[in-house]
């Protein structure tokens, strides 16, 4: 049995997903009040609790009876606020509250999701070897989780492994993201306000990360691992081919938004399939 947390989310529904395809039984956590996903032809239990970050060890030890795998995606995201807001903290605790519990029931393996923020993000090309520098407390949240994770769980016999996703979009993203505003503007043939659009970045459709990640969570890869293209992609390429879909690149004003001194030019991962000696190219 696998036991979800963050389900209902933008990377939680493509992970179910795809383990429903896989043709696994799921346990989902879920915060009361949330939306039931709904996962075709699974065979699915619902737990709910007011709070899954506030949750006890004895409560998380009692959902997690005959629970084999941990598929760990709940984290608060919402856009415009996470990086900054100490529900980060919430989600610190209670994620090694969550992982002691995983202890006491005797899950064999825990997947936790993190972030590429989490690195030192002025090298460019980021593998799992990277140093890590987060630089908001949202990253230094997931880095810490990691690291008191990685010590934690081994010791006691878990096996973990911690996912650190990259740019993702695609169905059910968030409308305040990039690419759901440059389809919304293009839609209604309206002008596209953005940034020169060099950035370089590591693209990667949520549907396809949902994979990755199941994957990752039914194999035996501990440690980190990045989720991710690999491939580079600048912010400008990424517009234009939106904008070919519609046929409207003459829609597009790039460099009347300015550039955010502190973004990094290039943020871009190796996948764990890949060698760590390939390059980047603009």
């Amino acid at each position: 049995m696998l036991l979800l947390t963050g389900a209902t989310g933008f990377v939680g529904r493509q992970v179910s997903r795809a383990l429903a395809e896989r043709g696994h039984g799921m346990r989902l956590a879920l915060r009361e009040g949330a939306p039931c996903p709904v996962v075709e032809g699974a065979n699915v239990e619902l737990l709910e609790t007011p709070d899954l970050f506030e949750a006890g060890r004895d409560w998380w030890a009692a959902s997690l009876a005959g629970v084999d795998t941990v598929i760990h995606l709940a984290w608060y995201a919402e856009p415009g606020k996470y990086l900054s807001s100490p529900r980060n903290l919430d989600c610190l605790r209670g994620t090694i509250v969550l992982a002691q519990a995983c202890i006491d029931a005797g899950v064999r393996r825990f997947v936790g999701v993190g972030s590429c923020a989490e690195y030192d993000l002025t090298r460019g090309l980021l593998g799992v070897d990277t140093p890590l520098d987060p630089q908001t407390l949202y990253a230094a949240c997931k880095a810490s989780t990691s690291q008191v994770l990685g010590q934690l769980l081994p010791s006691a016999g878990v096996e973990f492994a911690w996912c650190r996703v990259f740019y993702l979009y695609g169905e059910g993203e968030d409308a305040r993201r990039l690419v759901p505003y440059l389809h919304r503007q293009l839609g209604s043939g309206q002008p596209v306000e953005l940034t020169s659009g060099r950035q370089i970045r590591d693209y990667l459709d949520v549907k396809d990360a949902g994979t990755m990640l199941a994957e990752a969570a039914l194999g035996d890869l501990q440690g980190p691992v990045n989720i991710c293209s690999g491939v580079p992609v600048t912010v400008r390429q990424l517009a234009e081919q939106i904008a070919d879909a519609y046929g409207r690149r003459d829609l597009l004003r790039f460099g009347v938004r300015a550039d955010n001194a502190f973004d990094p030019p290039c943020i871009v991962g190796i996948p764990w399939n890949r060698s760590a000696t390939a390059q980047p190219s603009p």
